[in-house]
């Protein structure tokens, strides 16, 4: 105990003669951690800035945001070229007298391109000192087209280093090595965090992969299912007022007999929603509301079926989940060109600049481009068994209401591994799945949407509440996190104002309404349902 206490006091002196040099003497300060960075010799680096901020407001060079209640830190941004046509772009943010001893590594969104600058102002707000990469892809997605090298920076690489580099400058800066290391991200930075868990079991501690699009040419695949299945029949996309009747019609016949509230303006376990949409969407049903056409509902058959191999019948990907049809980056993204071609980039990575993808052949092309990236872009290994030998934690969530990352793909991969684990019980020893109640993709949505996943402040800053924090109780104390409670704040992630809050328990667990006030969180208990119950892609689709 002594022994930890004097070194501890040392560790504060040191820190605390570092913070008075970069107080009085900033230039140097920059120029001696300059020298220090340098002298790791890390291969293809170049530094770009640093810069020693202080606390308070900081709007980051390029941004329009400014970011408020900062503490002081030093912002450090590199490049690394691993490869000649590399370009991975990171910074690493780090609290100057308010270190928690501890590293974070922030995901991307997307097809990257950005650094994402509220991932590494939040983290440091928390303690952590902070990395996020723009994932080799700037200044676009489309610079990565004819590039393969570029294409692995974006699947794993990029992510990767950006780790190991930064812990290599965090412990230059502060004299001492972080004493634990985590990972949050979600979609594509969930991606990034399955993919950390499976290639490299060593660089985290604890990982937070959020609806993770980490089966990526395949959920590509069901984004082109959905945009050729609405554009089929010219003049069939689906208004606002379209979509809202189709998620208000399910949600009306299902709320509080999924396990939810009656009063739910979503859905708690949509897998308990089946249902005919010839039947519920018949025309000249009597309900007020919109009504579809012949032509829009048939696109909607299509999108529920997901992308299936016409050839074969084998399926490719999972559908789009009902109660989801509204929700945000949903089919009214989907379904334009403008927004398909947001979502449609692998293709051009694959099939060139120019490709169409109205002529896209699920059967011959899937083939092209699942050879191309998937090997280099799908974190698909449901073999965690080096993460968990290293004593690593894994967390991972949905939202019941994402239209961009449907929830089916993470219960296959969820049970892909339980299988290989040998049983729930073991999978659940450092890996646990929490199904999220209406939220859409990575937060917003009618439903529960924020228990700190985004690094924001939740509710509460506890680790009941705070998934991130529940995380480092898992880890350094071994506490695994039996409930979270989870808030919903605004509407569809409108606003932040509070409505009400409700737990969320690791899968296949999941809150059922037992009366009393539906906002409250003691009016719910944990019930066991059925495992599986969604389509499951053939299995040369999961590689």
């Amino acid at each position: 105990m002594l022994r930890a206490i004097i070194h501890a006091g040392i560790f504060l002196m040191a820190l605390l003669g570092l913070l008075t040099a970069e107080a009085m003497h900033p230039a140097t300060a920059t120029d001696s951690l300059r020298q220090k960075i340098l002298a790791l010799k890390i291969p293809g680096l170049t530094i770009t800035d640093i810069q020693y901020i202080n606390d308070g407001p900081y709007q980051p060079v390029g941004s329009t945001t400014t970011f408020t209640g900062l503490p002081a830190f030093c912002l450090v941004a590199i490049t690394l070229k691993p490869t000649p046509v590399s370009n991975i772009r990171i910074q690493l943010w780090m609290p100057r007298n308010s270190w928690n001893g501890r590293f974070l590594g922030t995901g991307n969104g997307g097809g990257g391109g950005t650094i994402i600058y509220d991932r590494l102002a939040n983290g440091i707000k928390k303690g952590f000192a902070t990395a996020n990469t723009d994932m080799g892809t700037s200044p676009g997605v489309d610079s990565a087209v004819n590039h393969p090298e570029r294409w692995a920076d974006f699947g794993y690489r990029a992510t990767h280093l950006m780790t190991v580099v930064s812990k290599q400058i965090v412990e230059a800066y502060y004299g001492k090595a972080p004493h634990h290391t985590y990972f949050v991200g979600c979609s594509t930075g969930g991606q990034q965090a399955l993919m950390e868990a499976q290639r490299y079991p060593g660089d985290y501690n604890g990982i937070i992969a959020g609806a993770p699009a980490n089966n990526r040419t395949h959920l590509h695949t069901g984004f082109l299912l959905n945009y050729n299945a609405i554009n089929e029949t010219p003049g069939n996309r689906y208004s606002p007022a379209d979509l809202a009747y189709i998620t208000k019609t399910i949600v009306s016949a299902y709320a509080g007999k999924d396990g939810g509230a009656p009063s739910d303006s979503f859905l708690t376990d949509p897998r308990l929603a089946r249902f005919d949409p010839g039947e519920l969407f018949k025309r000249g049903r009597k309900e007020e509301g919109p009504r579809l056409t012949d032509a829009q509902l048939t696109a909607l058959k299509k999108i529920y079926l997901g992308p299936v191999n016409p050839r074969t019948g084998e399926q490719i990907y999972a559908a789009l989940p009902p109660g989801a049809e509204n929700s945000g980056g949903g089919l009214e993204l989907q379904q334009t060109p403008k927004g398909a071609a947001s979502l449609l980039y692998p293709y051009r990575w694959a099939l060139g600049a120019d490709f169409d993808y109205r002529s896209f052949d699920f059967d011959k092309h899937q083939v092209v481009v699942d050879s191309m990236l998937a090997p280099l872009l799908n974190a698909n290994n449901p073999d965690l068994g080096s993460f968990k030998k290293a004593g690593g934690k894994l967390i991972m969530y949905t939202g019941t209401a994402d239209a961009l990352v449907p929830y089916p793909d993470a219960i296959n991969y969820y049970e892909r591994v339980i299988h290989l684990q040998g049983s729930l019980k073991k999978t659940q020893h450092f890996f646990r799945y929490f199904l999220i109640p209406g939220m859409g993709h990575c937060g917003g949505g009618p439903g529960i949407n924020d228990f700190g996943q985004n690094l924001r402040t939740a509710v509460k800053q506890d680790s009941e509440h705070d998934v991130l924090l529940a995380l480092v109780k898992w880890v350094e104390e071994g506490v695994a996190p039996a409930k979270i409670i989870a808030a919903a704040l605004g509407c569809c992630g409108a606003d932040s104002s509070f409505r009400f809050q409700r737990p969320v328990y690791p899968y296949p667990q999941f809150p059922e309404y037992t009366g009393g006030d539906p906002g409250d969180p003691s009016s719910y208990k944990a019930v066991e349902h059925p495992r599986g119950e969604v389509l499951v892609p053939a299995e040369k689709y999961l590689q």
